[in-house]
């Protein structure tokens, strides 16, 4: 008796959880047809009198639909405004007001450019006719990679800054295109881990396939041990110290990075302080993990540091190069066993 009201109530439940799912689905796909139908209303035009809908706009992108909240920022609702009245542009700035939000990096006064993914297809449309000046281009390296240490299994090279460590979209030239050019025989990936194109420093490279095998699981148990040195704009307190940030890239802005507790990776540093000097902080770095833009975000966030790396145009303030290093790097020796240490000291 007992299994026959059990298996009715089971069926009604099914039943409802069906209807439930079935009304979700409704609302989505209601939900999706309105947006859509907002966007075909969203008209925008350009200098040149050209008008298209945030549909159009963001068709041949990589996401094809326009992110919520597009079109609402201040710099295509000022241009719309300029160009309905015949007006023509002269300039254009914005600016972050008020406290920092908790996941971004902004700092009060300070100027900031538009995000990638929703305002940047939005201005390249509405900026046509323009006399706009080219975006700025992004340091490059002012000489080759430096080699520091070779042997049948590994090398180790000084990456300048302004170099990337592998091949981007761009034809900017990049450290694997030099390894590859100097080991033509290596086998493998070559490079063992990645600097960020901004900073300089000391890189790995595997010469056979079992060297990169063995780095790589070196690097993922986390033997492997690096110091970088940075100068910061400000004054840290106190002098040593662990910042924990989970990290997660800004979705509407690559390539910058936010802080997420939720959805974040883990990411850890352990600073250690080393001087003072004409209103800058020099400070040793040693990252126990090694997410993207890890030591920038972790310096600059008002939970981490609060101070960013001098010249870091992402989190900072743009200036000739970031100043940042990565010194040290000390590891097993894939084919000896021996402890190595690799160290070029920063030429900030």
């Amino acid at each position: 008796s007992w299994k026959n009201r059990l298996a009715s109530l089971h069926a009604q439940r099914t039943s409802i959880a069906e209807r439930i799912e079935s009304l979700r689905c409704e609302r989505k796909a209601r939900s999706a047809a309105l947006q859509a139908k907002l966007f075909r209303k969203f008209r925008l035009l350009n200098a040149l009198g050209e008008i298209r809908d945030l549909a159009e706009i963001f068709a041949p992108t990589p996401q094809g639909t326009p992110p919520a909240g597009a079109g609402e920022c201040a710099a295509p609702k000022l241009l719309q405004y300029a160009f309905e009245h015949r007006l023509t542009p002269l300039a254009i700035a914005e600016f972050w007001w008020g406290a920092s939000p908790k996941g971004e990096i902004r700092r009060h006064g300070h100027y900031y450019p538009a995000c990638r993914g929703k305002c940047g297809p939005i201005l390249a449309h509405m900026l046509r006719g323009l006399d706009v000046e080219p975006e700025p281009d992004r340091a490059c390296p002012q000489s080759a990679p430096e080699l520091l240490y070779e042997d049948r299994w590994i090398a180790a090279v000084f990456k300048p800054a302004g170099m990337l460590s592998v091949p981007g979209k761009s034809e900017a030239p990049s450290v694997l295109d030099w390894a590859r050019e100097r080991y033509p025989a290596a086998t493998g990936p070559l490079v063992v881990h990645r600097l960020d194109m901004d900073t300089s420093g000391v890189l790995l490279l595997a010469l056979t396939k079992e060297a990169h095998q063995d780095l790589q699981a070196q690097f993922k148990h986390r033997t492997v041990r690096k110091r970088y040195i940075a100068l910061l704009e400000g004054r840290i307190t106190p002098p040593k110290g662990r910042i924990e940030l989970p990290l997660r890239p800004d979705l509407h802005d690559r390539p910058r990075q936010a802080v997420d507790p939720l959805h974040g990776k883990p990411a850890i540093t352990e600073y250690e302080v080393l001087e003072f000097r004409n209103g800058r902080t020099r400070i040793a770095f040693y990252p126990l993990t090694g997410r993207t833009h890890q030591l920038r975000v972790h310096a600059a966030h008002p939970s981490g540091l609060n101070a960013p790396i001098a010249g870091d145009r992402l989190y900072g303030t743009a200036g000739r190069r970031l100043l940042l290093h990565a010194e040290r790097i000390e590891f097993r020796h894939p084919a000896t066993g021996d402890r190595i240490a690799i160290e070029k000291p920063a030429d900030f």
